[in-house]
């Protein structure tokens, strides 16, 4: 069997891990392939995060995003910080899908 699968990244604080793995899963047994990040520096990855790394981090998640055709915003509690918002912004200037974890407040 050859499908057509969506492709989705996931953006989101990476202070959520558990609700990043959550989601990756519940998008894959939906049949998609899922994009996520390749570590989570905010929930104790012991790997130190200078200036230049978090530049090429951010522009690696970008080229995830134009990989994508979509994107699934982790936003618990309603939190999108910086680096997420910049990922938003990103998808929507390439004309990708933005849906959301939670509920937008607006």
């Amino acid at each position: 069997m050859v499908g057509k699968y969506k492709v989705i990244t996931l953006c989101g604080s990476t202070k959520f891990k558990d609700d990043f793995i959550k989601e990756q899963k519940r998008l894959t047994l939906e049949g998609n392939i899922v994009i996520s990040v390749g570590l989570f520096g905010h929930s104790g990855d012991d790997f130190l995060i200078n200036d230049e790394i978090k530049t090429m981090l951010d522009d690696i998640h970008k080229r995830k995003i134009d990989m994508a055709d979509e994107i699934f915003v982790i936003n618990k509690d309603g939190y999108i910080g910086s680096s997420t918002k910049s990922e938003i912004e990103y998808a929507i200037k390439t004309n990708k899908k933005v849906n959301y974890m939670e509920p937008i407040k607006q």
